[in-house]
């Protein structure tokens, strides 16, 4: 998407000064349902109104990564803090030790 999306709507639409979420009204979704839904497709979130009140957001849905390819991962761990192994595994011991206790009794 380039450039930033401002919804072209009635007097009543605007974008707040604290938020970069445009506001539309409930006719505006009506009569532009598929140039709305293209913009929050692309990422665009609104608030929509009816009679100048807030009712609810249209926000795009955060799409699920199946797949973090090799130089991802490397770059993430680089940042990551260092792990105490004998650390961590002395709590894994102990949640294991917890959860076959649990169905000992």
């Amino acid at each position: 998407m380039r450039g930033h999306y401002v919804a072209r709507c009635s007097n009543r639409c605007y974008i707040d000064s604290m938020s970069s979420q445009p506001e539309i009204t409930q006719r505006d979704l009506r009569m532009r349902s598929k140039e709305i839904m293209d913009a929050v497709e692309h990422g665009q979130a609104f608030t929509v109104t009816r009679d100048g009140r807030s009712i609810g957001e249209l926000v795009p849905l955060r799409q699920r990564r199946r797949f973090v390819s090799r130089a991802e991962f490397v770059a993430m761990s680089r940042t990551a803090p260092a792990i105490d192994t004998d650390a961590f595994r002395a709590d894994q011991d102990a949640a294991a030790d917890q959860a076959t206790g649990a169905y000992d009794r």
